[in-house]
């Protein structure tokens, strides 16, 4: 965008959570501030023969409570969890969509992987039956871009439509995307954040095969540990998280009740590894830096990060690298924590879940904790809320996003006044 256009202000009308915490965002919000783990064995397979079998599952889900019966079978589990979040956001920002603003009013959902259990269905069905009994609605479960597509049809949105595929940070790609679309009046409204659901053999076997998950078997709840001494890697999870966004304009004319504003965003590339950060973070601080100069504040602006912290030796580290590095000496007096350290690594869908949860501090006044925080990395030297939730006034928020591939996410948010 050409510096000197007027950008449109643009807020939170709505959000919509499904989380290994709960079905909706209020249960996961408690969960949250409890500090519970939604970490357990795997029960969606049989993970016998695999070195992690455990995992954050969403439990007690039914597509029925939200979908058609006759739709249910066209979608794999993660489009699903997307639909299932937007129908909550919606009907949470009392958005309607009609031949007025149709048009205006479009999807991001963003995914790392996309229908992984149907692609693991139907390739043992083709093998065991044959070509013949692959189901004619195979291909539109699978792809990715079918929970945009999906949503859209649902509610009649006919404004930009597509999906990012970024792996960790396809969630946070997705909002920041929306966010720009309507801040420069191509859309007035958006539904956007991230969904996934590869709790399958394959992707978990494949992510065993990387030594990168937890093999804390015995003890699930203590799995997931960001920034602490004794990790061992990361804990799956799934879900989804759906944000409803507005232009201010929109938001007063209707009245709508309005969470936050979100007022940046940044992204860039490590150019480095398929799967390692970039020396030092400076990939991810390039990121945050960015994010500050699209808001328009100052590092000690920041009240808290949603960190990306994945329960990862050199993630954890080369984040809190980072921080230290965009904000100096007021990192040391931010709040930061990590959430997955409660709902798992949600991959595709963590931006988006991360999102509402930065959103949901700022509008309540409480940072969820890290828990199984016990013995800090020397590393690892911030305030990353160790095991308890505080209460404390928070005006400006940032989730940090970082995928394979080096892709990098930010966004910000405030408080409206």
């Amino acid at each position: 965008m050409e510096r000197g256009i007027l950008k449109k202000r643009v807020v939170v009308t709505g959000i919509g959570l499904i989380t290994p915490l709960g079905l909706d965002f209020e249960k996961s919000w408690q969960a949250l501030c409890k500090g519970y783990s939604g970490v357990d064995k795997i029960t969606l397979f049989d993970p016998k023969d695999l070195t992690t079998q455990i995992a954050a599952e969403v439990k007690d889900f039914n597509p029925s409570d939200w979908i058609e019966q006759k739709e249910i079978k066209k979608m794999d589990r993660f489009i699903h969890f997307a639909v299932s979040a937007s129908q909550m956001a919606m009907d949470d920002s009392g958005l309607k969509i009609n031949g007025g603003n149709a048009d205006s009013t479009g999807v991001i959902v963003g995914s790392g992987m996309g229908g992984m259990a149907a692609v693991e269905h139907y390739h043992s069905v083709l093998m065991e039956k044959g070509p013949k009994r692959i189901s004619p609605f195979f291909i539109p479960m699978t792809i990715i871009n079918l929970a945009s597509g999906q949503i859209s049809i649902r509610f009649g949105a006919k404004g930009p439509n597509s999906a990012p595929v970024t792996a960790c940070a396809a969630g946070t790609h997705a909002i920041g995307e929306a966010f720009r679309l309507i801040q420069r009046g191509d859309a007035d409204a958006m539904i956007t954040g991230g969904t996934e659901a590869v709790i399958t053999p394959l992707a978990i076997g494949g992510f065993c095969s990387m030594k990168a998950l937890s093999t804390r078997n015995h003890e699930p709840h203590k799995a997931s540990r960001p920034f602490e001494r004794d990790r061992d890697g990361f804990v799956m999870g799934e879900g989804a998280g759906i944000l409803i966004l507005e232009s201010l304009e929109s938001a007063l004319i209707r009245d709508a009740r309005i969470y936050a504003e979100i007022i940046g965003f940044g992204m860039s590339g490590d150019a480095y590894h398929i799967s390692s950060p970039s020396p030092d973070g400076e990939g991810a601080a390039r990121c945050m830096a960015m994010a500050l100069r699209d808001s328009g504040i100052g590092p000690s602006d920041v009240d808290y990060i949603n960190a990306h912290g994945t329960s990862t030796k050199y993630g954890d580290e080369l984040e809190t690298k980072a921080i230290k590095t965009v904000f100096g000496g007021h990192a040391y007096r931010l709040k930061v924590s990590s959430t997955k350290s409660m709902t798992g690594h949600l991959l595709g869908a963590a931006g988006g879940v991360e999102a509402v949860i930065s959103i949901l501090a700022i509008h309540r006044g409480i940072i969820p904790p890290t828990i199984n925080l016990e013995n800090p990395d020397p590393e690892c030297d911030l305030d990353y809320v160790p095991n308890k939730a505080i209460e404390a006034r928070i005006d400006t928020a940032m989730s940090n996003s970082f995928g394979f591939g080096g892709t990098n996410a930010c966004v910000i948010f405030k408080r409206y006044e």
